[in-house]
Parts: C-alpha cells; structure tokens; sequence
C-alpha cells in the first residue's frame, strides 16, 4: 500500500450505512451521539448542551480549534468559566498539582478522540495522559467532537491509524507549537460508559488528526 492510499484510507468519510451502524453501536455502550453536518453545527451543538456559568476544560485538540469550540469556551467574556485559562495562570513548574486539579475537575470536559470502531469503542491517544483522567473517571460531563473520517472497522485499525496518520500530523503540530516531537505516551480505550456521561458529536467533514 502506498502513502497516497493509506492517507485515503484514514481520511475518507464513511457512507451512511457505516455511519448509522457505528452510531447505533455507541449507544449500546452507553454514549450519547449527535450527527451534524458541518462545523458551525457541531459548535451549536456542545454551547448548547453547557449551562452558562459552568466550569470547563477545552483539552488540546485540532478539532477543538478548527469548529471554533475552544475559542467559544474560553472567551474571557463568554458565558463560561474557562478551566483552561486559570489553569494558565499558574506556573508549571511549582504549581503543576493544582494545574491538574483544575484540569481534571471541570464540570465539563471537552476534546476529541483519535478513532471509532466500528463495535462502538472510543480510543484517545495522548503523550502526557493529560486529558485521559477527565475522558476517563474525573469528569461529570465529557463531550467529544470527532470528524466521521475518524471511524475505523476495527480496534486493529484504530491503533494502526494512530501510529500511522494521527501521530504523524501531531508530531508535526507539537514542534511548530512546543518545540518537541510527539509520542505516544498512553492510550485510553473506553468500551462502555453509564448512559448521560458522555456525549460525541460526530461531524460529517473532515476535521482534525
């Protein structure tokens, strides 16, 4: 297989059928899904299910940015309490606990994930394992944004779209933004959540890694 194809085939978006299988998959494990069409829709459609005043995180996410979400969130005078920005205040260095506690504490956490199979399980690659915590347990409430190019056959294909595409391009972003390389630190797989906690909204376009 060359370059050319296996970029088509961690990008290509899925037909309708595989689509409404995934979706129906998901929520047998216990998400909550929402299909929109573009990028102003799937924005909408987080802002809409956060209560003003609310405490949230945007985690380190392309798709984040891309929909306008985390620029929504953490306008300084939107409707929201920004974790991100107080936790931005603080100095790494000495104060990186009480960075975490503000991170993985919000009422609401929001990021992405790295690939869906098509059985219903949500994998989420990080370095750190920063935002793993929050997706994980910590969290009350978890939304994630995902463009529908992110749904793989198969847990196999999941990793290999990972390590092959979503790593590539996240390494490529880590050096421009904190001069490093990326790697993959932990991997979180979630195959089953209690009804109401989490929420994906999937994106019918191609959107982040």
């Amino acid at each position: 297989m060359t370059a050319i194809d296996n970029e088509a085939r961690f990008t290509k978006l899925p037909d309708e059928q595989t689509l409404a299988a995934t979706v129906a998959a998901l929520e047998e494990h216990g998400f909550g899904v929402e299909v929109v069409d573009d990028f102003e829709a799937a924005r909408l459609s987080v802002l809409k299910r956060i209560p003003h005043g609310s405490h949230v995180m945007t985690n380190t996410s392309v798709t984040l940015q891309e929909t306008g979400i985390d620029a929504a969130v953490n306008d300084p005078d939107g409707p929201y309490v920004s974790a991100r920005n107080k936790m931005m205040t603080l100095d790494f260095q000495t104060q990186q606990q009480e960075m975490k506690a503000i991170a993985g504490q919000a009422d609401y956490a929001l990021g992405s994930v790295h690939a869906i199979t098509a059985d219903g399980t949500v994998v989420i690659a990080s370095a750190t394992g920063s935002q793993l915590a929050a997706y994980a347990w910590g969290a009350p409430n978890v939304i994630l944004v995902a463009g529908t190019q992110k749904l793989v056959p198969s847990l196999q294909a999941a990793h290999e779209r990972i390590i092959e595409h979503s790593l590539k391009l996240e390494d490529v972003r880590a050096q421009a933004a904190y001069g490093q390389r990326s790697y993959i630190g932990k991997l979180l797989e979630i195959r089953q959540e209690q009804p109401g906690r989490i929420h994906l909204v999937l994106i019918r376009q191609n959107v982040g890694f």
